[in-house]
C-alpha cells in the first residue's frame, strides 16, 4: 500500500518521529485531506513505509485514538472518526446602543478624519522595526527570570529624563510605572486609591467616553464639570460636587474642545486637592505634541503636595499599537502602585520596553515629535482652508478640528453615515456625559487627513452635512 499520507519525516529535527507521524495525520485530519471514516495503514504497514520502528507509529495512533480523531478495530481497521462539521463561530455583534458598539465605531479604521491615531505617513516604521528586532533578540536572550512589573529601568529612566525636559515634572524612575496605554494606567490608579462606591469624582463635560465608562465601571459617581475656554470650571465644581474625592482632567489640551486649563484654575484645582485630601488624574494624553507654540508644563510639575497621578501614553505620539503608557505616581503612593503592579496589572513584555528606550535614548523620538508636529500644522491649516469658506463655526482644538453642527442636527448617524465615503468623524455629542447641554457637532482627526486628500473628503462630509441638516 501507498503511503495516502505523503508524510515526510524530518530525522534531523529535535521533534520525536512519533510527533511528527501524529502532527501530519492530525493535519490531514482537520484539514479533511482525510474524510471521516477513510481508512488509514495499519502501525505495522506504516511504519514499514515510513522505514521506522512499528512502536513509534504505534505512539502516533495512541495519541490520536486518545483524541477522539481515528478509531481501530479488527473488523474495520484503523480509520478516521465520523465527525460532524463544527461551524466556525462568529463573533456576536455588540448589542445595538452598547458602550463596546460606540467602542467599535470609534475605534475602527483606518480612515479619514478618524481621532486619536497619528498618521502612518509620519511614522518612522522602519527604524522603529530595526530596533524592535533588536529588542526581541535580546529579550530572548536573556535569563528566563521575571521582569520588573513597573516596567524595564531603561525606559523609565528615559521617561523621567523625557518629562524634566518637555513637561517639567521632576520625578525619579521608582515613581514611574508602566503601563498599557492611558486605559492601563487609569485602571491602575483605580485600583490603589480603592475610593469608596458612589463617590463623586469630577469629569469634564465635554470628555472622553472611555474615561467615563471605565469611572462608572469602577462604581464611582460622574459629576459633569463644564469646560470653557480656560479649560475645566473648578468653580462649577466646588459649587455643585464640592465633596468629590476626584478630579480627571486633561490640563494641556482639553479633550475634546482643546483649551488649556488656566494658570489660575491650575492653582485652584490643586488648592481644593490638598485642602480636600482629594486626588487628581492628569490626561496627558498628547504631551508635548502642541501645534501652535510650545506646550505648557504639566499640572504634576506645580504639584506640591504629592495629589497628582499623571498618567502618559504613546498612543498619540507614536502609534496605539505599542499599547504603551505610564504612570508618574506620587512619592507617597510610588510603593502602593509598585505593589498593584506586581499583583494585577504587571507592564507589557520587556522587549516593546526596551525598543522604545532605545528610540528615546538615540534621539528619535524628539525628532519625530518635531517632524510629526510641523507634518500637523500643516494638515491641519488646510482642513481649515477647506471648511471655513463652507462654515464660520470649526475651530481647531489640539490635534482635531470641531465642527459644529446647527442645533438637534444628528451628528451620530452623519457621522455613521460617512463611513460609507471612506470617512471617519467622531459625533461630538458622544463625548457629553448630560444630554441636557450637548450641542451637536463633528470632530475631524488631523493627524488622519493627508494633504493630497483633505479637500475631496471635506466636500463629502460638507455635502453629506448640507442633505442631513
Amino acid at each position: 500500500m501507498s503511503n495516502p499520507l505523503r508524510l515526510e519525516l524530518d530525522r534531523s529535527a529535535k521533534t520525536p518521529l512519533a510527533e511528527q507521524i501524529h502532527r501530519g495525520i492530525k493535519i490531514a485530519i482537520e484539514s479533511a485531506v482525510l474524510a471521516p471514516g477513510a481508512r488509514l495503514p495499519s502501525w505495522q504497514d506504516l511504519a514499514a513505509q515510513l522505514g521506522v520502528a512499528r512502536g513509534t507509529v504505534r505512539s502516533a495512533y495512541e495519541k490520536l485514538s486518545s483524541a477522539q480523531l481515528i478509531v481501530a478495530s479488527r473488523a474495520t481497521g484503523t480509520r478516521v472518526v465520523d465527525r460532524p462539521s463544527v461551524p466556525i463561530r462568529q463573533d456576536k455583534a455588540p448589542d445595538p446602543g452598547s458602550f463596546m458598539e460606540m467602542y467599535q465605531e470609534l475605534t475602527a479604521g483606518p480612515a479619514i478624519f478618524q481621532m486619536g491615531v497619528p498618521a502612518q505617513e509620519t511614522l518612522p516604521a522602519t527604524l522603529l522595526a530595526r530596533v524592535r528586532a533588536q529588542a526581541v533578540r535580546a529579550e530572548l536572550s536573556a535569563p528566563a527570570i521575571y521582569p520588573d512589573p513597573r516596567g524595564e529601568l531603561a525606559l523609565r529612566r528615559e521617561i523621567a529624563a523625557y518629562l524634566a525636559l518637555a513637561r517639567g515634572i521632576e520625578c525619579a524612575p521608582s515613581q514611574i510605572i508602566i503601563t498599557a496605554g492611558f486605559s492601563g494606567g487609569l485602571g491602575l490608579a483605580l485600583r490603589v486609591l480603592s475610593l469608596e462606591p458612589r463617590k463623586k469624582v469630577w469629569v469634564e463635560n465635554p470628555g472622553f467616553p472611555f474615561t467615563r465608562r471605565g469611572l462608572g465601571l469602577a462604581q464611582l459617581s460622574i459629576a459633569p464639570i463644564p469646560v470653557d475656554a480656560d479649560g475645566i470650571n473648578v468653580a462649577y465644581g466646588l459649587q455643585h460636587a464640592p465633596g468629590a474625592a476626584l478630579a480627571v482632567v486633561t490640563p494641556g489640551q482639553q479633550a475634546p474642545l482643546g483649551a488649556t486649563l488656566s494658570l489660575a484654575r491650575r492653582a485652584r484645582l490643586l488648592d481644593w486637592a490638598e485642602q480636600s485630601k482629594a486626588w487628581v488624574i492628569e490626561d496627558d494624553y498628547l504631551s508635548e505634541l502642541q501645534l501652535k507654540g510650545r506646550a505648557t508644563p504639566a499640572l504634576a510639575a506645580l504639584d506640591r503636595a504629592g495629589r497628582v497621578i499623571h498618567i502618559g501614553s504613546f498612543s498619540k505620539t507614536v502609534t496605539p499599537a505599542l499599547r504603551l503608557g505610564f504612570v508618574v505616581a506620587p512619592a507617597s503612593l510610588a510603593s502602593r502602585f509598585a505593589e498593584a503592579a506586581a499583583c494585577l496589572a504587571p507592564a507589557p513584555g520587556p522587549a516593546v520596553q526596551l525598543a522604545t528606550a532605545d528610540f528615546m535614548r538615540e534621539g528619535h523620538y524628539l525628532r519625530h515629535l518635531r517632524r510629526t508636529k510641523r507634518a500637523y500644522a500643516a494638515q491641519g491649516d488646510a482642513l481649515l482652508k477647506c471648511l471655513r469658506p463652507r462654515t464660520a463655526d470649526v475651530t481647531l482644538a489640539g490635534l482635531a478640528a470641531v465642527l459644529r453642527l446647527p442645533d438637534g442636527a444628528p451628528d451620530l448617524a452623519i457621522a455613521r453615515e460617512a463611513t460609507l465615503l471612506g470617512l471617519a468623524p467622531t459625533p461630538l455629542s458622544l463625548w457629553y456625559a448630560s444630554k441636557g447641554s450637548v450641542r451637536p457637532g463633528l470632530l475631524l482627526g488631523v493627524a488622519t487627513s493627508p494633504l493630497k486628500k483633505i479637500e475631496a473628503s471635506c466636500e463629502r462630509l460638507l455635502q453629506l452635512i448640507d442633505r442631513s441638516t
